[in-house]
């Protein structure tokens, strides 16, 4: 591999007119396509194979023309203190505003809060409930324009008014904030470590053409596959994190063979088969993991983690193409200024028997005192880790929003009016296809379920025209994230066979609330088994391209090491809210429940990118000839300040996610920047050189008959001797030939 990639960026290098003129042609390719497209949509969740979800398909069925997944707004109307909705004017008010619903578009049915019965006991709060023909996803912003200016009209004569429900959420994409943000603190890190704006802005430039291919190209395939905003969002994070890094890489090593001696050709050829080869190896770890998502069963999750995976594999390409061809433009550009203005290109940094940089006298300091080290990062992540064992799992809804939206007032209202189980009632669908009596079968159900400690009312139910299905709402006395609602929702479905036996009909539960208790479920019992396919992954992974049985392991528990400690400290502010408002958590609850399968999936990729950059150095110094100690010193000398460099972009990049609106990526840009922080610094700079230092030689071993059977991937570029002896310019003996 090695070779091909030397050659690769040779060919980049030496074509490099061709190469970008290539690029800029896939770009405008997608940027047109992406014009005519219909954009990100938000299509409803759904994950087969559980109750909730099956109970949905059975109200599509039998309630043909009202979708389970209809859209549905909220109006809530709240009187002036001391006033009730009921009395004169008020109720004036309330009754021309729920008119004026009435005739807005995309409108099939609004339910008057007076005749159905939805207003308060005190008769402060009530409600409009109005239901659309289209799911939310095809909700017209003519539609929410409509709820808004009935809104504003009893808010015109006195009334607090709160819109929500699914109609009025509009998605949302990237703001570009946090991009801006991210991208800020990349070049400050860039110049810190290259001193040269060249060398910190071509890997930002490059960064940019990667992500601008991979969000259009999704935008003009959001529509065909239905892929969502937060899709968008997250293709932008990966895309631009790991962009930044694998260019970054290249352009270090780049520098580093210049500063060998090598003409620029020669170099870029070396950077891309030695850094290229980690790259491309780091690349597929995380497009395996993202893609793996696949097989949890969950179609939301699957097409965000491959719209992810692509924006990975196009960072990769960049960073093999375009780099070197940039770098052909402008071969000293990169150069330090020091270099520069010196008219040479002799490498600063001594070898591992002088004093080094600052990598080099960390890890001497590991090695002096590895037990010591061990000890206290795996202590510390495991302290951190801790908080995990109470993770909950759950679908935060307009409860998890910022107290400055409507969405999230509204909710308030309708708790404190109707009580906090009202957001979240269940929804009892009865199938009596084989009653003799369908009505007595579904009133049957419909009291044993009204019995029910923990249900506060059940709502009259609605039959098909087939008058052999019903639906209708049982309401909690807890709020839909409330650890007594799920325990509600288990008790209604352990005593379902006996009702079912006494009704001689069955019946499902389902419901935002219901679905979102499944859902949590399915994920909570996938995370170990992922864990451990990815775990299982790296191990194999690894022991190909280090040819170590020790290494590899090491690696796995570090990964998991990391993972749990983020998961810790994602409980710990998100859950229970220590430090919540630093980070702009108004409320804590449960989290997310695709995010902690999801952040596995990413920081195994970055995870595993760290290890091959650093690991892989110390292997080719331990590869030609040097001891076990000495190895691990020169590979922290050449790798660990890019290392740092690389994990304090990506620490940036994701931070800047947290400001934005949606759960999931303020969650996930939380949790990346913290498991970043602790893979890098305190796993791969700490963990992993004091295991090496205590295995020593040991941590090379491979069994000889495993060693034949594993196919040899030259990370290293052991190979490259071959390949540079038949191309003009530099010889492995180190002589460079003057024409480049």
């Amino acid at each position: 591999m090695a070779t091909f990639l030397y050659r690769l960026g040779r060919g980049a290098f030496r074509r490099r007119g061709r190469v970008v003129l290539i690029w800029l042609g896939v770009l405008v390719a997608v940027v047109v396509g992406a014009a005519g497209a219909s954009g990100p949509s938000d299509e409803e969740f759904s994950m087969p194979g559980i109750e909730s979800q099956k109970a949905f398909d059975l109200m599509e069925e039998r309630f043909p023309g009202t979708a389970a997944y209809g859209a549905t707004a909220q109006v809530v109307f709240v009187a002036p203190d001391g006033q009730k909705v009921t009395a004169g004017d008020t109720r004036k008010a309330v009754e021309d505003a729920v008119g004026s619903l009435g005739g807005g578009p995309q409108v099939a049915d609004v339910e008057d809060p007076f005749a159905s019965k939805a207003v308060s006991e005190d008769g402060a709060t009530a409600y409009a409930t109005v239901t659309y023909k289209v799911e939310p996803s095809k909700v017209t912003d003519a539609s929410r324009t409509a709820v808004d200016k009935a809104a504003d009209q009893a808010r015109a004569a006195g009334l607090t008014v709160e819109t929500g429900g699914s109609a009025m959420d509009s998605g949302g994409e990237p703001g570009g904030t946090a991009e801006i943000v991210g991208l800020a603190a990349a070049a400050v890190v860039l110049l810190f470590t290259f001193g040269s704006l060249a060398a910190a802005g071509l890997p930002l430039l490059t960064a940019v053409v990667g992500v601008a291919v991979s969000l259009f190209g999704i935008v003009l395939l959001a529509g065909p596959l239905g892929l969502s905003a937060d899709t968008l969002t997250l293709g932008m994070m990966l895309g631009l994190a790991v962009g930044i890094d694998y260019a970054l890489f290249v352009v270090s090593r780049y520098r580093e063979e210049r500063g060998r001696g090598l003409a620029p050709q020669e170099a870029a050829g070396v950077a891309v088969g030695t850094a290229g080869s980690a790259v491309v190896f780091a690349g597929v770890t995380v497009v395996i993991a993202l893609a793996g998502l696949s097989v949890v069963g969950i179609p939301t999750l699957t097409k965000m983690g491959l719209a992810a995976a692509g924006a990975v594999t196009v960072a990769v390409l960049v960073a093999l193409t375009v780099v070197p061809a940039l770098l052909g433009f402008w071969p000293n550009a990169v150069l330090s200024r020091g270099v520069r203005k010196a008219g040479t290109t002799t490498p600063r940094d001594r070898g591992a028997g002088g004093r080094g940089n600052l990598g080099a006298r960390w890890a001497r300091f590991v090695l002096r005192r590895p037990v010591a080290v061990l000890v206290l990062g795996v202590v510390g992540l495991g302290a951190l880790a801790v908080p995990m064992t109470s993770l909950q799992l759950g679908m935060p809804g307009d409860e998890a929003k910022s107290t400055a939206t409507t969405e999230r007032r509204a909710y308030d209202a309708l708790a404190e009016g109707f009580g906090p189980g009202f957001n979240g009632p269940l929804t009892i669908v009865v199938d009596a296809r084989e009653a003799a009596d369908p009505q007595a079968a579904v009133r049957t159900i419909s009291d044993r379920i009204s019995d029910t400690d923990g249900i506060v009312s059940v709502s009259r139910a609605g039959f098909n025209e087939a008058d052999d299905t019903a639906v209708f709402r049982a309401t909690p006395s807890t709020s839909p994230t409330d650890e007594k609602t799920k325990d509600l929702v288990e008790t209604i479905r352990h005593d379902r066979p006996a009702v079912e036996e006494q009704a001689s009909a069955t019946f499902e539960v389902t419901g935002t609330t219901a679905l979102n208790i499944d859902i949590a479920a399915k994920v909570q019992s996938a995370l170990v088994p992922y864990l451990v396919v990815v775990g299982g992954l790296a191990v194999v992974l690894l022991l190909v391209i280090f040819r170590s049985v020790l290494v590899p392991v090491k690696a796995a528990l570090g990964f998991v090491l990391s993972v749990l400690a983020a998961l810790g400290v994602l409980v710990l502010v998100f859950q229970e809210g220590h430090a919540a408002d630093l980070f702009g958590v108004e409320q804590t609850g449960p989290i997310m429940s695709l995010m902690p399968i999801f952040m596995m999936g990413i920081v195994f990729g970055l995870a595993m990118d760290y290890e091959v950059f650093l690991v892989s150095r110390v292997r080719e110094a331990y590869t030609r000839g040097e001891t076990a100690g000495q190895a691990v010193v020169s590979g922290f000398q050449h790798s660990a300040r890019v290392v740092t460099a690389a994990a304090l972009i990506m620490i940036a990049v994701f931070s800047g996610f947290i400001g934005e609106d949606g759960s999931l990526i303020k969650m996930l840009g939380f949790s990346l920047a913290a498991a970043v922080l602790f893979d890098a610094f305190v796993v791969r700079m700490a963990i992993v050189p004091a295991v090496l230092a205590l295995l020593g030689d040991r941590a090379w071993w491979l069994p000889t008959w495993l060693g034949r059977l594993l196919p040899r991937v030259d990370v290293e570029g052991e190979g490259l001797g071959d390949a540079r002896s038949d191309s003009p310019g530099p010889h492995p003996d180190g002589s460079v030939e003057a024409r480049v």
